[in-house]
């Protein structure tokens, strides 16, 4: 792939993943409900796939700790105080695009 070595393909994936876990950091009004109505996955979904990632190379680690390596704080403390009440057109927008493998 662009004669990059495995090292830095792995590297810069690292690189682009530590981006992205800052910027929703970053952009705590952009609710997950948004993010699944929009794109299909949330903050929940990346924290499962750390875990998983995590578990596959013989760590343990729980969904608690999965969610505040992205959260960057206890989930139950971002909820209270980013999370807002999900209004009833997104409910009913995630209800028609609810991925079924999530």
């Amino acid at each position: 792939m662009n004669g990059l070595t495995e090292q830095q393909k792995t590297e810069f994936e690292a690189a682009a993943f530590r981006r992205l876990v800052q910027h929703l950091r970053e952009r705590s009004d952009v609710q997950n409900i948004d993010l699944m109505n929009l794109g299909g996955f949330c903050r929940n979904c990346l924290s499962n796939w750390y875990r998983d990632a995590a578990i596959a190379a013989g760590v343990e680690m729980s969904k608690d700790q999965s969610r505040e390596t992205i959260y960057g704080m206890p989930y139950e403390e971002w909820k209270k105080l980013h999370q807002n009440e999900a209004s009833d057109d997104q409910k009913a927008a995630f209800e028609r695009n609810k991925p079924v493998d999530h």
